[in-house]
């Protein structure tokens, strides 16, 4: 070996040793790698940092946030809510869950599929008796199949497709990993569906209940175009209780009537009192075509009911702060009123709540007992959960001034269906123009961004926020250092000895042994940089037998992808460890089986559709 391919071998393994360690974070672990390049000579001081304009770079980020945009706008809530069986058995109601996990995995970013159906899995778990652990795993190896099937699926396939476009000049398009990844998506997701999620453990959630907070009592307000008006109030009533949800009260002409009657029929402009927990309430909501009453009342009057109790300066001020309650930089949070807290005995009128901090009380779950005054007039107690909606700032203002203790920042969608549809029209153009070669992928995504902050379906704010930076620094770090590994013959030089030593030239079996390693080192490594590490080894293998580059290029991105062993080998698998009351070792018993699949499915229709 050369000096050059002794280094750069050296800097590999350090580099996947610290990945495995995971004392660093894989970003800092790619810089330092770059970084150690640079200044062995191996990369060019003014090459540094190319790999920041490569396009899977620019792609995986534009993906990042059309994928936001759909889960703000609640367009994946209202796939949801007509995509799944109500009533169903175990073994439908995973292959529906596990199905719409891995469609939607297919074309926006996979952590965000898992994060937006997390909630429905455990209603879910709930509903057929089974543990939290016994829905979540197979919905997390349902997302994770989901991205074998497009371009857009995983960073992995994104990074691959560059390989091949530096390779031979011409990337892999949007459904060239279809041909393939369908069929081991299908297939796999079918075998967990009907046998695989008998073999998760069934472990109780650790502390489950220590995170209850109870069902939220809230108000929320009929308008003319809910579906609800004019119906009596027991059509309701069975999807409200599939949602753990009821209603409580009615609130007609500033009058509160108290457990109205089953036969009472809505109107619009009523108020129903609902009493739900905080993960259900948005979609009882959404389902029914309702507002939230103290959200609406301040978009359209401003100051409301604090105007009667302030001077015109601060009517004024509040109208200021409600014409930007719908805008930017409002997040919902619980708080926790403390003993000594001054707010006891008093309500939102009282402390004119929308008036001195521009904040809505949407909310509230008081243990023991349910509340029978309007929330606007609900005298709070210690104890009290409350959840509210402004400002981070104003908000922490509140909680400093009156002593409550801040829990969690909740996030409660309610689908906007105007915006939902310009959202979900905005990924389809992105993904057809790409599909159909009318722009070139990262071009597209780019400009389904431009269009995304143009329309608002996504706030500016949060544009940026929703791209995860480290991935994207790992991404543009690991770009150049993978090029070394070509530039100086050392992947040549290790696909050599691969396929010399177990392989025997044999390229069916090369491919099979590309995949096994790649999947082996993504249970351990970041999928992004097992897929930026192993394809340079990959076109090695392919170059010393003689064949096409697009086999081993595919293998790399299925096995990159599919990390079912352990829960860091992917973000979903370590989403579900916690809730899922999961162990280390519990994810081989329904891991390893999908992964033989996932390989004996693989390797044949690889070699089938991409021949040697």
């Amino acid at each position: 070996m050369t000096q050059e391919q002794l280094l750069i071998v050296a800097i590999l393994l350090a580099t996947m040793l610290m990945f495995v360690t995971g004392r660093w974070r894989h970003d800092m672990v790619a810089g330092a790698a770059l970084l150690a390049c640079v200044l062995s000579g191996l990369i060019p001081a003014d090459e540094a940092f190319s790999g920041f304009a490569h396009p899977a770079v620019v792609t995986v980020a534009c993906v990042l946030v059309l994928s936001r945009a759909l889960q703000y706008t609640g367009a994946v809530d209202l796939l949801t809510r007509h995509a799944l069986p109500a009533n169903a058995g175990p073994t439908l109601s995973l292959m529906a869950l596990t199905g719409l996990g891995a469609l939607l995995s297919g074309f926006m970013n996979n952590v965000g599929a898992m994060a937006l159906l997390m909630p429905v899995a455990m209603q879910l778990a709930a509903r057929l008796e089974l543990t939290p652990g016994q829905v979540l795993m197979p919905l997390a190896f349902g997302t994770i199949l989901g991205g074998l099937t497009t371009l857009i699926g995983t960073p992995p396939n994104l990074i691959v497709s560059g390989f091949r476009s530096e390779s031979i000049g011409a990337g892999f398009a949007m459904f060239d990993f279809t041909a393939v990844g369908l069929p081991v998506a299908v297939l796999s997701a079918l075998f967990i569906a009907l046998l695989g999620w008998r073999l998760v453990p069934a472990r109780k959630q650790p502390g489950r209940e220590g995170f209850d907070t109870g069902a939220y009592v809230t108000e929320a307000r009929v308008t003319k175009e809910s579906r609800v008006a004019g119906k009596l109030l027991r059509e309701i009533e069975s999807e409200l209780e599939q949602a753990d949800a009821q209603v409580i009260g009615l609130v007609r002409n500033e009058v509160r009537l108290n457990a109205p009657t089953s036969g009472r029929r809505i109107r619009a402009g009523d108020i129903l009192v609902i009493e739900a927990d905080v993960e259900s309430l948005a979609g009882v909501l959404s389902g029914l075509g309702l507002e939230l009453e103290e959200a609406a009342s301040a978009a359209e009057q401003g100051s409301g009911e604090d105007a009667s109790g302030g001077t015109d300066e601060a009517a004024e001020e509040a109208d200021t702060r409600a014409s930007n309650r719908s805008g930017e930089g409002m997040i919902m949070m619980e708080l926790v009123v403390r003993t000594e807290s001054r707010l006891q005995g008093r309500s939102a009128r009282d402390i004119q709540l929308r008036t001195r901090y521009g904040l809505n009380l949407l909310a509230v779950s008081r243990e023991g007992s349910r509340m029978k005054a309007r929330l606007r007039t609900l005298k709070i107690r210690a104890g009290d959960l409350l959840l509210m909606q402004g400002a981070e700032e104003a908000l922490s203002d509140f909680a400093a001034d009156n002593g409550c203790v801040p829990l969690a920042e909740r996030e409660l969608r309610i689908p906007d269906r105007g915006k939902a549809l310009a959202a979900s029209l905005i990924m389809l153009a992105a993904v057809a123009a790409a599909a159909l070669s009318l722009l070139p992928t990262a071009i597209a995504f780019a400009a389904g961004v431009l269009a995304t902050m143009a329309l608002r379906t996504l706030p500016l704010r949060a544009v940026y926020d929703a791209i995860d930076w480290p991935v994207i620094v790992l991404l543009g770090a690991l770009m150049p250092v993978a090029a070394v590994m070509e530039n100086t013959g050392t992947a040549a030089l290790v696909a050599e000895l691969l396929l010399e030593q177990v392989a025997g030239g044999s390229a069916p079996l090369a491919i099979g042994l590309i995949l096994t390693l790649t999947m082996l080192v993504s249970c351990v490594v970041n999928n992004a940089a097992t897929a930026a590490a192993m394809c340079p080894i990959a076109l090695g293998a392919a170059a010393t037998l003689g064949v096409s580059d697009d086999a081993f290029l595919m293998a790399v991105a299925i096995g990159a992808s599919c990390a079912f062993l352990t829960p860091i080998g992917h973000q979903n698998n370590t989403l579900i460890l916690g809730p899922g009351g999961f162990h280390f070792s519990d994810y081989w018993r329904l891991g390893l089986p999908v992964s033989l699949l996932v390989m004996l499915i693989s390797v044949p229709l690889l070699l089938w559709v991409w021949p040697l």
